[in-house]
């Protein structure tokens, strides 16, 4: 496969979103001319890419702890980058490799990688396809995968979105259809245990802001346990009237409000990368599942592969 990025534009009447090779990265976000994501000006930055921004994470998403698991009576042990964890695949996971890139149509693309057996310590071979579809304002993900043994996947679009192109996310109110969350450490390991957001500063069943939820500025990354109810998992409203919606089949949403995030390279459409700037969420399974039975299971396999379905709609009511 070739080492050069390419790139393919989809388009409607109100929206233009461009998707990267490299690590399927959403480049570019529009709507009616507005950028609505982060994101960075040379296609080449996302080679290093080291706050994940807007590409598909993988083959697990979020962290393992101690960069270990057990399968098959065997510890297979991963490449640590967060600290003694493993984070989003590893360094040079799915989203730091160059994927081939296919458009179908003005408003459709396809992408598809190979991962060889044990790329980034994980076991089997594995063929990923990732097809997105943009329908007037909604940009669907259909991610798939086939191992040819029973290996974890776990996979995450980690677009950071920010609705008004401000420096900061205070003109945003979030509304999460979460009753529970799964709490961590101070190393972001889940503790094991899912608890109600009853009473806390992680309530977001009805929409609101930073400021009011977090007036201490601690921020967000975490993982809410998605409510099985009917309509958006997950609604953002900014003060500009831009609106975002997200559905998912996947159980888990991960809230991260960019702690982190600095700048590197040239951020595109002259957006601030600066901390708390943009917003995640990133729906998936839960963090180090394969590390607790009580979350769930992510194991796939010939017979069962794996599959995503998401979908994120961003307007501005007319």
């Amino acid at each position: 496969m070739s080492d050069e990025i390419t790139s393919a534009v989809l388009k409607s009447d109100t929206s233009e979103v461009t998707v990267l090779s490299m690590g399927c990265a959403i480049q570019s976000w529009l709507v009616d001319g507005q950028p609505v994501v982060l994101g960075y000006d040379n296609p080449e930055v996302y080679r290093e890419n080291p706050y994940c921004m807007n590409i598909i994470v993988g083959r697990v998403a979020n962290r393992t702890a101690n960069s270990r698991f057990e399968l098959g009576g065997t510890v297979w042990k991963l490449p640590s980058n967060d600290g003694p964890h493993h984070l989003h695949g590893g360094a040079k996971g799915l989203g730091w490799q160059n994927w081939d890139l296919q458009q179908l149509s003005d408003s459709a693309a396809i992408l598809r990688l190979h991962s060889a057996d044990l790329d980034q310590g994980y076991p089997g071979a594995v063929d990923f396809e990732v097809r997105l579809t943009l329908d007037g304002s909604a940009l669907t993900w259909e991610m798939s995968a086939i191992p040819d043994r029973e290996t974890p996947i776990n996979l995450a679009q980690h677009v950071y979105f920010n609705l008004d192109g401000r420096a900061d996310l205070n003109r945003h109110r979030f509304r999460i259809n979460a009753s529970k969350i799964t709490p961590t450490g101070a190393d972001l390991i889940p503790t094991g245990t899912i608890e109600d957001v009853d009473g806390t500063r992680f309530d977001f069943r009805a929409l609101a802001g930073l400021a009011e939820k977090d007036p201490d500025g601690l921020g967000y990354d975490l993982n809410y346990v998605i409510d099985d109810t009917n309509g958006p998992k997950a609604r953002v409203v900014a003060e500009n009237g831009m609106e975002m919606r997200l559905w998912t089949d996947q159980p888990g949403l991960q809230f991260y409000t960019g702690v982190h995030l600095n700048r590197f390279g040239s951020p595109s459409h002259a957006a601030s990368h600066g901390p708390s700037s943009g917003f995640c969420l990133e729906a998936q399974a839960f963090p180090n599942v394969v590390n607790e039975p009580s979350f769930g299971s992510i194991l796939c396999s010939p017979d069962q592969p794996y599959f995503q379905l998401t979908t994120i709609d961003i307007r501005k009511p007319r």
